[in-house]
This record gives structure tokens, C-alpha cells and sequence, in this order.
């Protein structure tokens, strides 16, 4: 059985060190495994790739002024960007003994977003090479993950009614060749977040009952 938080808007400061406190519990026993749901005020965040402050493309004046805040952190990949409108998971996630795979942790978070888009009628898939979910050659999910003594934390990043214009700032995830979407762009309608964290709770539920294969 999973925990899972519903929080609302967390700054970006205040969910790292929420994680941090979370994954200690975690390794100790005294939580249980534990889903986030949150959204960022506007922020852009650096993965441990070396090129990914190279990949901002605005000027500091320019982030200043749109209310940009730029943090470095312990997840993998990137740079990519947080905002309101964008649900943002943090799974932690004790893989201990049977999902020590890094790997198939970061395809199981693929098929989570993968069978979300599946419940709205929209075909995604996995693109060879690179993480996240895809509808075509757009993304709608991102996934940077951070795994400490095989506990996890950050985790998924999924465009609900994303204002697109922000990931201009940036070569999102170091690519360049490649678009981003939302659900709210491939329906042509707005949809409510609560609904969209409702499925989220279903699909990370069901794929992480399921023993590995």
C-alpha cells in the first residue's frame, strides 16, 4: 500500500528538503512507501549531467523578470522546468529486495504516465534513447529520479495544463530536435488536477503492487 500526499503548491526549497526528511524515515522504517503530488511555483531545475546549465537558453535578467527560479539538484538527467499546471510526483520508494533495478524503476514510472494518457484516449509510448513519455515526437512526462541505498525520490514531471511557452527558456532535457505537450493541448480542453491525480494514485498503485517481472 502506498501513502500518498496530495500538497498542493510546494515551493521548489521546501519539496528537497521534504524528499530529504521523507527518504530518511524511509530507510528507517517509519514510513511506509509514500507518493508526493505537488506542483512548483515557476522553476527550473539542473540534473547531474554536465551540460545542463549550458541548456538554459534565457538570460538571468530574463528569468528574473518571468519569476524564473533556476536550483542544481541530486536527480538524474537534465534541465527541464516546473510550473503550475504541471503535476509533479515524488515516489519514496523502498526497492528493497526484489526491485533493485534502476532501469526497470525508471520504465515502470514510463508505463504510470503511459497508462495515464491511456484513460484520456491518447496513444503514448516510450522514444528509444531517452526517458519520459511521449506522444509523437512531444513530451508529456519527464523523469529524473534520485535512488539512495535503493530508496527512492524525485521522480515524474507530467504536463496537465502546462503554460508550454516556459520550456522556450530552455533546451528541455538537453534535446533539442524535440517538442513538449500537455494533456490539456492533445484534448483541447481544460482538466482538473484532482482528476489527474486521481488516475496517477491508480496507475502507480497497481504497476508497484505487481511483483516485478
Amino acid at each position: 500500500m502506498i501513502d500518498v500526499r496530495r500538497l498542493g503548491l510546494v515551493s521548489y526549497a521546501d519539496g528537497l528538503e521534504l524528499q530529504r526528511a521523507l527518504v530518511d524515515d524511509r530507510k528507517a522504517g517509519r514510513i511506509p512507501d509514500t507518493l508526493l503530488l505537488l506542483q512548483h511555483p515557476h522553476v527550473l531545475t539542473i540534473g547531474v549531467k554536465k551540460d545542463g546549465r549550458r541548456h538554459i537558453l534565457a538570460a538571468p535578467e530574463t528569468l528574473k523578470a518571468r519569476g524564473v527560479e533556476v536550483f542544481e539538484t541530486g536527480r538524474g538527467g537534465d534541465v527541464t522546468y516546473h510550473g503550475p499546471g504541471q503535476l509533479v510526483g515524488y515516489p519514496i520508494l523502498d526497492l528493497n529486495p526484489n526491485r533493485r533495478d534502476v532501469h526497470k524503476y525508471v520504465r515502470d514510472l514510463e508505463a504510470v504516465m503511459i497508462g495515464v494518457c491511456a484513460g484520456y484516449g491518447l496513444t503514448a509510448d516510450r522514444v528509444k534513447g531517452m526517458s519520459g513519455a511521449w506522444i509523437g515526437d512531444a513530451k508529456i512526462g519527464a523523469i529524473g529520479v534520485r535512488i539512495s541505498r535503493w530508496v527512492t525520490s524525485h521522480g515524474f514531471a507530467f504536463n496537465v495544463t502546462t503554460d508550454l511557452d516556459f520550456f522556450n527558456l530552455i533546451v528541455p532535457c538537453g534535446i533539442a530536435d524535440k517538442a513538449v505537450t500537455s494533456l490539456a493541448s492533445q484534448l483541447g480542453r481544460p482538466i482538473p488536477m484532482a482528476e489527474v491525480e486521481d488516475a496517477f494514485t491508480r496507475h502507480l498503485s497497481a504497476v508497484f503492487a505487481n511483483p516485478p517481472q
